[in-house]
């Protein structure tokens, strides 16, 4: 087993649409730098790269802070070096430390669980638990979250930093692939108010059509989805799109043509759409 806690990272790569369209504008600021063009040309690309490399960090200034225990999950994941897993055949997916819903989209988890008073949720794609725990720290005393996890490294690594929280006790966490573990969810009969959907790109339709279509969903209950702009990729070219995107691309017009609910897609972090079925 490779030992991977405390390695040396590097910084996150962008991997939002504003996070790339920011690297972008920065490249094309330095590179007009030292070019003969006017004034203006150089003036313009500027205030686009300032425009789009002020709006995370301000959109975070403004937002409520995470709490500590979501604090200690962002720190422990950013020290994990994921791709040596990876690498080291110990993982059943390339994993790395941007899969982390992180604090702006945690925030905003919170705050649909507080404003829907979820008291059932089930979150498919747990990775190290932040988005699992931002949920709980908003539902009730009596409420229970449970998170879905293919991989059992990161399942334990999750497992072990809830209960160093009082919101254990709310959060069970079932190892399996997501598909599995919906079909047996339904085959007993069980409802959830709030779903959030985090894990495979190329299943999200699968996910989707399940939940409705073996009654997972409450009446009138919401799905969020995270990564719903995957890079902007979705809206880009299909010659430009991987296969994920494709994938995506292909969710959102699913999910836009279904009458049994209505939606949303949010330009947060890469893309977060609250689905509300009707």
């Amino acid at each position: 087993m490779v030992n991977t806690l405390n390695s040396v990272q590097t910084e996150p790569r962008p991997v939002t649409p504003l996070g790339i369209l920011s690297d972008h504008l920065k490249a094309a600021a330095q590179l007009l730098e030292n070019e003969a063009v006017s004034a203006e040309l150089k003036h313009h690309v500027q205030q686009a790269f300032k425009l789009a490399a002020g709006l995370d960090p301000y959109v975070e200034a403004c937002t409520s802070p995470e709490s500590p225990e979501l604090r200690v999950i962002a720190e422990r994941t950013s020290q994990e070096a994921w791709s040596h897993r990876f690498s080291a055949g110990e993982t059943v997916r390339a994993l790395e430390q941007e899969m982390l819903s992180g604090h702006v989209e945690g925030q905003a988890l919170k705050m649909v669980v507080h404003m829907t008073r979820a008291k059932t949720i089930l979150d498919i794609g747990m990775f190290t638990g932040y988005s699992a725990l931002a949920m709980a720290e908003a539902l009730p005393e009596d409420g229970c979250l449970l998170a879905c996890e293919v991989d059992p490294y990161v399942a334990q690594v999750a497992q072990t930093l809830f209960q160093k929280t009082v919101h254990d006790r709310k959060i069970g966490v079932k190892i399996g692939a997501a598909l599995e573990t919906l079909h047996q969810l339904a085959d007993e009969g069980t409802c959830f108010d709030l779903v959030f959907i985090d894990a495979d790109k190329k299943e999200y339709v699968q996910y989707f059509q399940t939940l409705l279509d073996r009654d997972l969903l409450a009446p009138h209950g919401f799905i969020c989805v995270d990564n719903t702009l995957l890079q902007g990729q979705p809206y880009l070219p299909a010659n430009e799109q991987s296969e994920n995107g494709a994938a995506i691309a292909h969710f959102n017009q699913v999910v836009a043509d279904d009458p049994r609910v209505e939606q949303v897609l949010l330009p947060v972090r890469d893309g977060l759409t609250i689905i509300r079925r009707l």
